[in-house]
């Protein structure tokens, strides 16, 4: 996938291309106000050098952000036609001065537009009136920076069409569940699908899924469900090694993938603010947003049951503190429960992935014995 060749034909019909950072910002919203908002994260193809974002961030800082910055900083992102960051962790808090100081030296800018969601559990602040604030405030700066005008109706159609595509991510997770699509054929969709328009999402998942109609799954054997965890999925080389030793993805806990896709508001709110409240504070758990962690342990272990999966296996971003935070004390509970559990530490720049080959091969034997020990006890 070449993403100047995609957006260069939406630039062709007119579209104003937004990059969105971090993950889960107010798609809906943006979309609504006739701009067109892409996530920048989980990028296709490998990393390139990441020379422009070493001149400022610290190399152990995550590949996410560094390959955010070279990004910003090359001339592909001339493309776009402005930036739209909230707040998460460390090095995502302080991109916008670092990506505006790096254009600054270009003699380049790009209109970029940033707003605030409170990292402290709500009900141990006073944080919905701010947020409702932030929310009236950031669509006023949408509409001043970009020459456009917010309307209800718009933002109430810009939701339906939100929630179609997630329903439609939805389903297709449940057939790669099922074994009827592969976890390497849904991933690269949603990679596909993350880069382009909600309209064209919409037509990619639904052509995706007539090619994919449920029916009888010919399973491999040996067949070993599996949860996969983690911010950035792994690569194609990996999955590809994965379902060749028999492992299904069952359950999903990507960053970019279900926790994106896995909550939408109900259609029929009538106020951005509350619309967002409830996105926000409904969400999927993750580590980026800092309030939710406490939910991790019920949402990993919920996801194993409801999957009946063997085992999980965790995809640590290399030097991501709040992964490295929550896995080692996930792991321990998830053991403890008798779920077999491996991490495996990832990073998009890395090109040499034979040690994650090595410890998945292994960890699919483990469970293929327990298999084998319990069909014996059976």
């Amino acid at each position: 996938m070449n993403l100047t060749n995609e957006w260069q034909a939406l630039k062709k019909h007119g579209a104003r291309i937004i990059g969105c950072f971090p993950l889960y910002p107010p798609l809906e919203l943006i979309h609504s106000l006739g701009l067109t908002p892409v996530v920048l994260w989980d990028f296709p193809g490998p990393a390139k050098v990441l020379e422009k974002a070493d001149r400022h961030l610290q190399r152990f800082a995550c590949s996410v952000g560094r390959q955010l910055t070279e990004f910003i900083l090359s001339r592909e992102s001339e493309i776009l036609d402005g930036l739209f960051m909230y707040n998460a962790c460390d090095t995502l808090r302080n991109l916008p001065e670092i990506v505006a100081s790096g254009l600054a030296e270009q003699k380049r800018s790009l209109p970029l537009v940033r707003t605030h969601i409170p990292m402290a559990p709500p009900e141990q602040t006073a944080w919905e009136d701010y947020f409702r604030k932030k929310i009236w405030a950031l669509i006023r700066n949408l509409e001043e920076t970009f020459g456009v005008t917010y309307s209800l109706e718009r933002f109430q159609r810009s939701v339906e069409l939100y929630q179609q595509m997630r329903s439609l991510a939805t389903t297709l997770m449940t057939r790669t569940a099922g074994g009827i699509i592969s976890y390497r054929l849904f991933s690269r969709t949603l990679q596909e699908a993350n880069f382009r328009t909600v309209e064209e999402q919409i037509t990619l998942l639904e052509k995706i899924l007539r090619e994919n109609p449920t029916g009888r799954a010919q399973l491999n054997e040996p067949d070993l469900p599996i949860v996969l965890s983690g911010i950035l999925p792994p690569s194609p080389a990996v999955i590809r090694v994965m379902e060749n030793v028999g492992l299904r993805v069952v359950g999903n806990d990507i960053a970019s993938q279900e926790r994106a896709y896995g909550y939408t508001p109900a259609q029929k709110i009538s106020d951005p603010c509350e619309y967002y409240l409830d996105f926000y504070q409904n969400h999927v758990p993750c580590p980026t947003l800092l309030y939710l962690a406490d939910q991790r342990l019920e949402r990993i272990k919920n996801l194993v049951q409801k999957t009946e999966a063997a085992g999980v296996v965790f995809l640590g971003e290399k030097f991501c503190e709040y992964e490295y935070f929550e896995i080692p004390f996930l792991e321990k509970i998830l053991k403890k429960k008798g779920v077999a559990v491996t991490s495996l530490e990832i990073s998009a720049e890395d090109g040499d992935q034979a040690a994650i080959v090595t410890r998945i091969e292994p960890f699919a034997d483990m469970l293929r014995e327990k298999a084998q020990k319990r069909g014996k006890q059976n």
